[in-house]
């Protein structure tokens, strides 16, 4: 049961009627909403809207305080346990020697390892946009070169003056 951080409790409750659950989830049957106040009261316990869209509109008894502090425990949980992957980005040109291509093949490895994921670009300047296989066997190398370490998610592709290639980080095998 997910209830969202607005939800109308006790007073805020507008529905002259309501159909009441108990805190063990029995069923109550119809109440108005002041009887079903009383229960509420009676219990010590909040009388929370569960379903306003229903005819009548469900209410349930229970300790809205510690059903929140339960729902914010688990988010926080939820949040802790999410892998967030980065893209970073390898900037490369079509004629890049030797030592700045290992270089930069070194740092794609680096961020490949850590789990995230790369995004390979060559940028064409002035007339070497006319070559554009160049730039595609830059990329290519680069992707050969890191194949132990990451698949490639998305082919060499041309958007404007440069070309991309994605890297993405192989899963581990359990």
């Amino acid at each position: 049961m997910i209830i969202s951080k607005d939800t109308n409790i006790n007073e805020k409750i507008r529905a002259r009627e309501v159909r009441l659950i108990d805190s063990n989830g029995d069923q109550l049957g119809v109440k108005s909403r002041q009887e079903a106040l009383e229960i509420a009261q009676t219990r010590n316990l909040d009388l929370v809207l569960v379903a306003a869209n229903a005819k009548p509109p469900v209410c349930r008894i229970m300790d809205y305080g510690k059903f929140r502090f339960e729902q914010q425990k688990k988010e926080k949980e939820a949040r802790k346990n999410q892998k967030i992957i980065n893209v970073k980005e390898v900037r490369l040109s079509p004629g890049i020697e030797d030592h700045d291509f290992h270089t930069k093949l070194r740092n794609a490895r680096k961020f490949l390892e850590k789990g995230d994921k790369v995004k390979a670009s060559v940028r064409f300047r002035g007339r070497a946009i006319t070559h554009k296989e160049l730039g595609q066997e830059v990329l290519e190398k680069l992707a050969g070169e890191c194949k132990d370490v990451a698949t490639v998610e998305m082919k060499p592709k041309m958007e404007g003056r440069s070309m991309f290639l994605m890297l993405a980080p192989i899963a581990e095998k359990q």
